[in-house]
């Protein structure tokens, strides 16, 4: 019993062991096996994928209408990885249905016999030269599936790295120059230095990428690149995957396929952007006006889930009450409109931005400690908007008494109603105004056009 456990310690140390023969041996039987489960997991990854994409999109627009952007990024960044795993994915499994198919195919028919095509001596040596055999084609295809599919993850560092990069230039333009970290002269110059340093390092990143390690060739030119190298491999994360990487480059096939996808991806990118333009003038993407009533501006043509409220939201182009129903969504810009007509308002300490769930002091950092400060602060708050904001429809100025609610999609923002009852009936314009101040002076500008009708019951 003693001798058989530690027999089978040492098949388990050896198998650990990369330099082992029995590991060696082990991976080869796997690499033989691996097309099961590159299916297996293709499939499973492209019905998780095709479930996510959708909600990944709405919740990308969703930030972009909220101005949020540090989730809109990583939305983004999460959608732009959905859709390359996708397009990898499935042209993976679309080429190893074919590698399946050629391998039913040559155990009933074979190789390919030229001489029984019968075809003149001109086309049988052509095809002779450019398809060679059978058994080559579906090693090519091997080939082709193996590497494309360890590609579509590698792509997905690579766009990881990207983001890593943008974010470490908001960090320092965000914490170093405009934050408190640091003295103000010295983090103005120390965060210009290291954005610098970051532009100036993913520049030769990329250079470098492009050429496939044209930069470590070159003996004096790597000296200079080797400490960049070392310091974006940690804000790259490339650490992570950069074993597969050299192992793509130290083969010529793997290259090649790196080289193709590059133009494959600027095509499908191009060719998504395109759109038919029906008239000279008119188009669906313009704001309302007097003249274009958008659906994002009307709570009854919000069907669709990926639609959110605009500026302003009314119950529908044509109105039957005698009252009319307002909702303004929340925004930072909309909280920035504020700060800039009330300075007071205006935090010591912006506590907008991430922040964690997990509450350990119920306080507001600065001087604001109580509920009641609170309330009192969100009572000025709300002052200050309906002193901002006001209506006209038509040419008469209407009067308004905004109050904060969770309205359409549980959007937080503030909600009126104004009495119509003694309009005409028929075609109005709604104009949101605000008042906004240019140095000693208060101005009003028009935020909103909308038109609606009205019609008595």
């Amino acid at each position: 019993m003693i001798i058989l456990v530690g027999q089978t310690n040492q098949t388990v140390s050896n198998s650990n062991d990369y330099n082992s023969p029995s590991f060696k041996k082990l991976l080869d039987s796997l690499q033989q096996q691996s097309w099961e489960l590159e299916l297996i997991i293709s499939g499973f990854a492209i019905f998780g994928l095709f479930t996510a994409y959708e909600p990944l999109r709405i919740e990308m627009l969703n930030a972009q209408n909220e101005n949020q952007i540090y989730r809109f990024v990583v939305y983004f960044i999460l959608n732009i990885a959905c859709s390359i795993l996708l397009f990898n994915l499935l042209l993976h499994v679309i080429l190893r249905g074919l590698w399946i198919g050629s391998l039913g195919l040559r155990y009933v028919s074979g190789d390919i016999e030229f001489d029984k095509l019968r075809y003149s001596e001109r086309f049988t040596k052509y095809l002779k030269k450019r398809i060679i055999s059978f058994d080559r084609y579906i090693a090519n295809l091997e080939n082709y599936c193996s590497v494309l599919f360890a590609i579509s993850f590698l792509l997905i560092f690579y766009v990881l790295a990207m983001t890593m990069i943008i974010l470490s230039i908001v960090f320092v333009a965000t914490y170093i120059i405009e934050g408190d970290l640091l003295p103000e002269e010295f983090g103005n110059i120390f965060g210009a230095i290291l954005i610098m340093f970051i532009v100036f390092g993913m520049f030769l990143t990329f250079i470098d990428f492009i050429t496939q390690g044209w930069l470590k060739k070159k003996k004096w030119i790597s000296r200079i690149y080797f400490p960049i190298y070392w310091i974006f491999s940690f804000i790259t994360l490339s650490f992570l995957y950069r074993p597969l990487v050299y192992n793509f480059l130290d083969n010529r096939f793997g290259k090649q396929l790196i080289l193709l996808l590059a133009p494959i991806y600027i095509i499908i990118l191009m060719i998504t952007s395109l759109e038919y333009r029906q008239s000279n003038y008119l188009d669906k993407e313009q704001r309302s006006s007097s003249m274009f009533a958008k659906k994002e501006n009307y709570l009854d043509m919000m069907t669709e889930e990926g639609d959110f409220p605009g500026g302003v939201v009314i119950p529908s182009k044509v109105i039957t009450k005698p009252y009319l129903n307002i909702f303004v969504p929340f925004s930072e810009n909309l909280e920035n409109r504020v700060f800039a007509y009330k300075d007071s308002l205006k935090p010591e300490n912006d506590r907008r931005g991430l922040s964690s769930s997990i509450k350990i002091s119920s306080n507001w950092s600065d001087q604001i400690t109580s509920a009641r400060q609170k309330d009192s602060i969100r009572k000025v708050y709300l002052k200050t908007f309906n002193e901002i904001y006001s209506f006209r429809i038509d040419t008469l100025d209407m009067d308004e008494d905004f109050i904060l609610t969770t309205g359409i999609k549980n959007v937080l923002g503030f909600e009126t109603f104004l009495k119509i009852s003694n309009l005409d009936e028929g075609k109005h314009i709604l104009r949101l105004r605000r008042k906004k101040k240019e140095k000693d002076t208060v101005v009003t500008l028009t935020d909103v056009i909308l038109p609606f009708w009205y019609f008595k019951n």
